[in-house]
């Protein structure tokens, strides 16, 4: 090879993610006492265990709920519930959150809608999501002393979701002109403008659960309700190590987990989601080996519904990870031009 030849040298795009979950997962192990942690889980509360468990089954046939009244009821209950488990198992184990774009795969094909249109029902999904997780840590600071500075994240994440949704009912709501004027800036590459027209089309139509006032309340019911059995899990597990632990702890420790899932990381947030609640209820009881006892336990709670659920639906559709991972990774070269 030629001096004058650039070497071509990338980093790979999973590896920033997998630095911030060893870092953390090697803080965690290093502040926490292992054996203290061993002796919270012999002595957690197994009947509330038993109980937040069983609410994890009823949360994700609730969130299955919440995607099918997006997409306006098309797909049938039970085909929305089982690739609704599917996409939080692809999440679990596959990179890149390739499970959002496999769901959005699976359901287009089985109910046959367009891809484009589910895109944003997921999109839309997530966003409220951003919200809700926004306003209980809010509602949480002022009873968690030392984390009022936290406010100003929710404030911003809060504001961030409020315009997210603004300009995504302003695209719905005149979505003949933003056609148009993408059709008149791409008139010079006719394959473009045939291939995007067209996604845009179906993706607006997505959108327009925002312009359906009746519909979108519907969907805010269902989601309210899904947050509802998320916070009581979340409760009883809490409760299940910590017998004194107040209400509102669930609400702090659910906005950190959610937060701290968001950060880069591998395949199912391992050490940022962990990280993050371990940190929460540490702040709140000084108690960093029970704290991750906890945090384990969500996790086992987050795989438990995904594995069983995702694990049934793959069985009877004749799936496999490996083959939905190639499908989903050219789909995705295909998408970003790669």
């Amino acid at each position: 090879m030629s001096k004058s030849q650039p070497r071509k040298s990338r980093i790979p795009s999973w590896l920033p993610g997998a630095l911030v979950s060893l870092v953390l997962i090697g803080a965690i192990l290093y502040f926490v006492d292992l054996g203290e942690m061993v002796n919270a889980v012999r002595g957690a509360n197994y009947g509330m265990l038993a109980v937040s468990f069983a609410l994890s089954f009823a949360w994700m046939a609730l969130r299955a709920k919440v995607w099918q009244t997006l997409l306006r009821d098309r797909p049938s209950f039970a085909d929305t519930f089982f690739t609704e488990g599917e996409g939080y198992l692809l999440n679990a184990i596959l990179p890149f959150r390739l499970g959002e774009l496999g769901r959005a795969f699976l359901i287009s094909r089985k109910a046959k809608i367009q891809f484009g249109e589910v895109l944003p029902t997921i999109v839309i999904e997530r966003v409220v999501d951003l919200g809700i997780t926004a306003a209980i840590l809010l509602a949480s600071l002022p009873f968690v002393v030392g984390a009022e500075d936290s406010g100003q994240i929710g404030y911003i994440v809060g504001g961030i979701v409020l315009f997210g949704l603004a300009m995504m009912y302003v695209l719905a709501r005149y979505n003949r002109w933003a056609l148009d004027l993408f059709h008149k800036l791409s008139a010079r590459w006719p394959s473009l403008q045939k291939f995007g027209g067209g996604f845009l089309e179906s993706f607006f139509d997505g959108l327009g659960v925002l312009t359906d006032g009746w519909l979108f309340l519907r969907f805010l019911f269902w989601m309210l309700l899904n947050w509802g059995i998320a916070v009581a899990a979340y409760y009883l597990m809490i409760r299940a190590y910590f017998p004194d632990a107040q209400f509102i702890w669930t609400f702090f420790a659910l906005g950190a987990v959610a937060f701290g899932g968001a950060i880069p990381a591998l395949p199912g947030g391992v050490g940022t989601a962990d990280g993050a609640i371990t940190a929460a209820l540490t702040v709140l009881t000084g108690d960093e080996s029970t704290a991750l006892a906890v945090a384990l336990t969500v996790r086992l709670y987050n795989y438990l519904n995904s594995g069983v659920i995702g694990g049934i639906g793959l069985a009877r559709e004749g799936e496999t990870i490996g083959g939905l991972y190639r499908e989903l990774m050219a789909l995705r070269k295909t998408d970003t031009g790669k």
